[in-house]
């Protein structure tokens, strides 16, 4: 039987998903100094909320604004990875990714609501999820507890070249973590309740 999900568990499951997407923090300072913690919010949802219909696929699947804040002076890019704590993908390596975004330059501090779809963005922005280059939003099961959708940003000092097309989903991820590694200087999170509504 599954154990009830608690504030704590959520607060445990997504640290251990950050030491092990990208191995661990330490791994990218590289004795460059501590990664900042940022902060990063949806004026959408609160943080360990319900993720609203309209941003995910029984609804418009379009993407909710996002906003941060405490990012270090020495930001180039940022990146974004959306993913499904409790799936993973068909080979089961690793969660199912619901949107990447890399190449957010440096002076941003925001997203809006509903990011076009493409591969590529004005000023070298790439996204890429599991089905394309879009936001795919999330889809749990109406039976069973909620999802938990971890909303990662990560402050780069960098910016990443790695194509959105070419690849599939799974290696282009892997190639942005990659390039990333030994980077990143910040980083915030954010995490999303949803499962489908019951017919």
């Amino acid at each position: 039987m599954r154990a009830p999900f608690t504030r704590h568990s959520a607060i445990a499951t997504v640290a251990l998903l950050a030491a092990c997407a990208l191995f661990a923090p330490t791994a990218h300072a590289q004795g460059r100094g501590a990664v900042r913690a940022m902060t990063l919010t949806s004026s959408a949802f609160p943080d360990g909320g319900t993720i609203p219909t309209k941003h995910t696929q029984s609804g418009r699947d379009v993407s909710p604004p996002l906003t941060w804040s405490g990012a270090p002076d020495s930001v180039r890019s940022y990146v974004l990875l959306v993913h499904d704590a409790d799936a993973v993908t068909a080979d089961g390596s690793d969660p199912l990714l619901h949107w990447m975004v890399w190449n957010i330059p440096g002076s941003s501090t925001s997203l809006p609501e509903g990011v076009p779809s493409g591969a590529q963005r004005d000023g070298g922005v790439r996204q890429m999820s599991v089905s394309g280059p879009y936001y795919r939003g999330p889809a749990a099961p109406s039976s069973g507890p909620a999802h938990h959708y971890v909303f990662e940003l990560y402050a780069l000092d960098i910016t990443i070249n790695v194509p959105a097309e070419g690849m599939s989903a799974s290696a282009t991820r892997a190639a942005v973590l990659a390039a990333m590694n030994g980077h990143v200087r910040g980083k915030g999170v954010l995490v999303g309740l949803y499962k489908r509504p019951m017919p």
